[in-house]
């Protein structure tokens, strides 16, 4: 009851400092909306395979990370104070991301050593020879100059990724038809997440302004790819644009579909996995009022182990 009340006075805080409105909106119930758990990706299955694993055994291992390091678990309950969150939604998106994307470390220390390796200047953000300052230096780019901060920046800049670019043939230049994140964001081709969080390049850069305001790290510049990396690779700056992100999905979907996810860790892991949650948020306002999201194959499994994940609390 007491982390409980904690909770809910941070978040107060927190609406109040970043001027969310606070308006009445549409609880959604805890539990899962699926009997059974949604099918799980080939892609996410292919790579289970190929390390010769089981999400089981996956599932297992990150488990038994969070159990015994204790210092992570104080990290995660402190961070998610900052944002305003329940610890929990951390833990979920945590557990999802290595059930099934990518094999836990043994220990946290394994991912500070790794993010040694990314630091420096080695990296730049670019596709064929074009950097991403030169792509968006080009005039189909040019409103989105006008945004009012990170987010609004590259969700337009995304958006015109692909309306205008994706899949196209722009200036004797041609584009695969593929996510910005993929095309732009990942220039050696080692993956598109990242770290703790498995974090996206381009996830960081739309929430930069938030982390810089609520955790007072710098503000990442897409012409610092090795800084972007160091950011998502250090595990404690990784908790903390993990926990702005969940923040994000919690308010857009308050404001844009008037509904409160904040008490389903299924759906706000979902978000984690899936991202866009402003799109997604309209899409859901779009299909009716009293329409509830429904978790994916990931969240569903939050939801479904979530009083042995509770207890890692």
């Amino acid at each position: 009851m007491r982390r409980f009340l904690l909770t809910l006075l941070a978040l107060a805080a927190f609406t109040l400092s970043t001027l969310v409105p606070v308006q009445a909106a549409s609880v959604v119930p805890a539990g899962n909306r699926n009997v059974e758990q949604p099918a799980v990706p080939g892609a996410s299955k292919r790579r289970t395979k190929a390390g010769k694993t089981t999400f089981d055994r996956k599932y297992a291992k990150v488990v038994r990370l969070l159990a015994r390091d204790k210092k992570l678990i104080s990290k995660i309950k402190s961070i998610a104070g900052q944002y305003g969150i329940a610890p929990i939604h951390m833990v979920g998106a945590l557990v999802g991301e290595h059930t099934y994307n990518v094999d836990a470390y043994d220990r946290l220390q394994s991912y500070y050593v790794k993010a040694a390796a990314y630091s420096g200047d080695k990296f730049r953000f670019a596709y064929e020879g074009q950097s991403i300052q030169q792509l968006i230096a080009l005039p189909q780019f040019a409103d989105c100059a006008s945004s009012s901060g990170s987010y609004e920046l590259w969700t337009c800049r995304e958006r015109v990724w692909n309306k205008s670019f994706r899949g196209k043939n722009v200036g004797g230049m041609a584009y695969p038809n593929n996510r910005f994140s993929a095309v732009f964001f990942q220039p050696f081709y080692a993956g598109q997440t990242f770290g703790l969080g498995q974090i996206n390049p381009l996830t960081a850069l739309e929430l930069s302004d938030l982390v810089s305001r609520v955790s007072g790290y710098p503000k990442l510049d897409e012409n610092d790819a090795g800084e972007v990396y160091a950011s998502i690779m250090d595990p404690d700056k990784s908790l903390a644009y993990m926990a702005a992100s969940i923040r994000m999905s919690i308010d857009e979907y308050r404001k844009i579909a008037g509904v409160d996810i904040s008490g389903n860790p299924g759906i706000t892991a979902t978000l984690y996995n899936t991202g866009n949650p402003r799109e997604r948020a309209y899409e859901l306002k779009a299909r009716g009022a009293g329409t509830l999201p429904e978790e994916n194959y990931y969240g569903w499994l939050i939801n479904d182990k979530l009083a042995e994940l509770e207890a890692l609390l």
